[in-house]
């Protein structure tokens, strides 16, 4: 191992070609695009987009050395417009001087605002820049369409656990980039478990080892004993992948939302589980579930509305840990209730009505009256009090203004509880029938 200038593990261990690239097989397996595109040296502008760890810097790096590009790398967090100003105007001598290309790579390109991102356009448009950006949000949501339309997008996926295996292994017996020491006492259940907690990210991997290596420095000086105490020791943060703002959010939340609407309640546990796991607040999880409630359970079953209200309260005043399992009672609760979207799907379209058909009138007999001159108007006239009338109904009644006269809704499933409200519905139709015969 190198001693003169202090790397970090995972710089060290980068990758130097393709070859030595882990993951990513959909993109630089034999005869993929990616692949292809390398091995040809043509290169061009491109969004990589994935999660944290997944080598989208490392990827940048390789491509600019195959095609012997300058390779310019920035963070979107600290560069602003005035600095690709300078970058550009580099690129233009090198290119006119040199004949050589520049690759910029824009780490976290999503932070770019609309100003800094449309600042690259006619740079990459002309050829002046191979733009290269990386992100871990959709692209579709964060970036320019000018700027999406002149570059292709990439996407890594996590690594998977015989992946960072992999590159656990490089780690602990490179003896010239990586730790190189044969000593090692590291079982292998010891060593999937770390695998595991990195949770797809090889850089969080290689952090962790790096920690791991010298605490059993300290331990037992000349071995690296590894135990299980020490690897909880070096594990005991949570390190979860969730963004409380990004696109793992969002798909997670998705997740719960449709395990519960498919009534698979192992799913939906799993889901809560993540994402209390990962950090989410418990109580944006309850507000969500009164909103599954009403969406997709509805009059199907009214007590699982209540049951997510309760839920709530239990959790605000238990806290974590004891309240969230009221959360997982209620989340199974929702997911094997009887579903039924009738009331959102009528709720719909009595909003569509509402915005479409303008400031319609409310009916005379709609209307009230508290002074004699409303009274003289004919408002409240013929209004009939559905107490006063048989069943309590006042059979024939019109409740709407005339342009929408007998509009329907709400048609309920035929599921849960609206088997009943369906039967009722029906009786008070064949009264309304027979009114106006």
């Amino acid at each position: 191992m190198k001693a003169n200038v202090f790397q970090p593990l995972a710089a060290r261990l980068r990758p130097t070609c393709v070859d030595d690239f882990v993951g990513q097989a959909h993109l630089l397996g034999p005869d993929k695009p990616l692949r292809k595109m390398i091995e040809q040296g043509v290169l061009h502008s491109m969004i990589l987009w994935g999660p944290p760890g997944t080598g989208k810097t490392t990827l940048a790096r390789l491509m600019a050395e195959r095609v012997h590009a300058r390779f310019e790398k920035i963070s979107a967090i600290f560069t602003g417009v005035k600095d690709i100003r300078a970058i550009v105007d580099q690129a233009l001598a090198l290119r006119r001087e040199q004949h050589c290309n520049t690759i910029l790579f824009v780490d976290e390109v999503h932070r770019f605002n609309k100003s800094q991102q449309d600042a690259f356009l006619p740079f990459v448009e002309d050829g002046t820049l191979i733009f290269i950006g990386a992100t871990t949000e959709n692209p579709a949501f964060e970036l320019n369409n000018a700027l999406l339309s002149r570059a292709r997008v990439y996407v890594l996926k996590r690594l998977e656990e015989n992946d960072l295996l992999r590159v656990l292994d490089r780690a602990l017996h490179d003896k010239e980039c990586g730790l190189g020491n044969d000593a090692w006492d590291f079982p292998v259940e010891l060593q999937r478990l770390l695998v595991q907690a990195a949770d797809g990210d090889a850089r969080q991997l290689l952090n962790r080892l790096e920690i791991l290596a010298g605490l059993a420095e300290q331990q037992q000086s000349g071995t690296f004993h590894v135990d299980q105490a020490l690897l909880a020791l070096v594990l005991q943060e949570g390190t979860r992948r969730f963004d409380k703002g990004g696109e793992v959010f969002y798909d997670q939340i998705s997740a719960l939302h449709k395990a519960v609407r498919g009534s698979a309640p192992d799913a939906a546990l799993y889901w809560l589980a993540r994402m209390l796991d990962g950090g989410c607040d418990p109580l944006y999880i309850a507000r969500r579930m009164l909103r599954m409630a009403s969406e997709d359970i509805g009059n199907a079953d009214p007590r699982a509305l209540q049951m997510a209200i309760h839920a709530c309260e239990i959790y605000e005043r238990l806290g974590q840990p004891e309240g969230e399992l009221a959360l997982a009672q209620a989340i199974v609760y929702l997911a094997v209730a009887p579903k039924s979207n009738a009331v959102y799907k009528a709720f719909q379209a009595a909003m569509q009505d509402a915005k479409e058909a303008g400031s319609l009138d409310v009916p005379l007999h709609l209307r009230n009256a508290p002074t004699a001159l409303q009274s003289q108007l004919g408002h409240g006239k013929q209004y009939r009090y559905a107490h006063d009338e048989p069943h309590a109904y006042a059979a024939g009644e019109q409740y709407f203004p005339d342009a929408l006269r007998s509009r329907q809704y709400y048609y309920p499933a035929p599921r849960g509880l609206e088997v009943k409200i369906t039967e009722k519905l029906a009786q008070l139709r064949e009264w309304d029938k027979a009114s106006k015969k």
